[in-house]
């Protein structure tokens, strides 16, 4: 019995002239969370669905829990939440719709307890249609547990959720690492990767551009980043020649900027002196470390939208 529960190799996936996935590795061991992250079009939802058996490789091997995605050993020990939620069933009652995908599984969870732990009890005799989006999002992920799987695949899971909601949700999930059960989380919300998984792998253009722990990801030169905030439109150029030598400032947001580099002593003199030559008032300046986020625009150019 393979010791991964995700194993991918030269994994590649074309639309016509269009190279979706280009050559992918993954390595999943049983027990933790990958989240995989990229913008729009990185190649992230091609990749689970292949892992998922409902797109077939044009190249590569996949093997989910050792066996072929979409096989039948493959189906019966692996939970799937796909972004659009729950698919038609809107008529049914949320219990009633739980119960029958909990009819599908060999070993069921209780409906009504997991029901009570996506705090959906009170609303288990509510038809589908008149859930909110957020209750349709935990609908959909106790769809994905019921039936006690080994191996979990998360699409947005937090989408819609309020924060109460999301947070709950994030138990949840590090609960079933705690139980062994493995964990491919795809997500625009870059604090939940960065507190969740215990490997990152970022995409783009079908490639791996960055893989590793959170830890390890966000771990950059120095000691922290250098933030603040002032007037919008600032000459960066002018600044970044006053800068000491590898360090240089972006305009990441209308007036709120990032120093790239060390946040040294010199460097943090160097912005405040030149401001207040051009009478530039700056404020909310700190010191923070690297974000995930940091991280992601840096390798890929883009920002992360839902």
């Amino acid at each position: 019995m393979s010791h991964a529960a995700v194993e991918v190799h030269g994994l590649v996936k074309r639309y016509g002239p269009r190279t979706a996935v280009d050559g992918l590795d993954l390595l999943l061991p049983r027990g933790e969370i990958l989240a995989v992250l990229g913008p729009n079009g990185a190649g992230k939802t091609t990749t689970i669905e292949i892992c998922e058996g409902y797109r077939r490789p044009d190249e590569g091997t996949v093997r989910v829990l050792g066996h072929q995605p979409g096989s039948a050993e493959a189906r019966a020990r692996i939970g799937v939440m796909l972004q659009d939620g729950i698919g038609g069933y809107t008529a049914a009652r949320a219990d009633e719709l739980l119960a029958l995908f909990a009819a599908y599984a060999r070993h069921p969870q209780d409906v009504a307890a997991l029901l009570d732990r996506v705090g959906l009890s009170e609303v288990a005799r509510v038809p589908v249609k008149r859930l909110s989006g957020g209750q349709k999002q935990r609908l959909s992920l106790a769809a994905a547990l019921v039936g006690r799987p080994e191996l979990v695949f998360l699409d947005e899971p937090t989408a819609g959720m309020d924060p109460q909601g999301r947070r709950g949700t994030w138990e949840l999930i590090s609960e079933l690492r705690r139980d062994g059960v493995g964990v491919v989380l795809t997500t625009h919300y870059l604090q939940e990767a960065e507190s969740l998984a215990d490997q990152v792998v970022v995409l783009d253009a079908g490639r791996i551009v960055a893989q590793g722990t959170p830890e390890d990801l966000v771990r950059g030169s120095g000691d922290g980043q250098l933030r603040f905030s002032c007037a919008s439109g600032l000459d960066v150029e002018a600044l970044d020649a006053d800068l000491p030598a590898g360090a240089r400032v972006t305009e990441r947001s209308a007036g709120e900027y990032l120093v790239l580099g060390p946040a040294t002593p010199d460097v943090i003199a160097a912005v405040t002196a030149w401001c207040a030559r051009r009478d530039v008032l700056v404020t909310d300046l700190s010191v923070t470390r690297r974000s995930l986020e940091d991280v992601f625009l840096d390798l890929t150019g883009h920002e992360i939208r839902a």
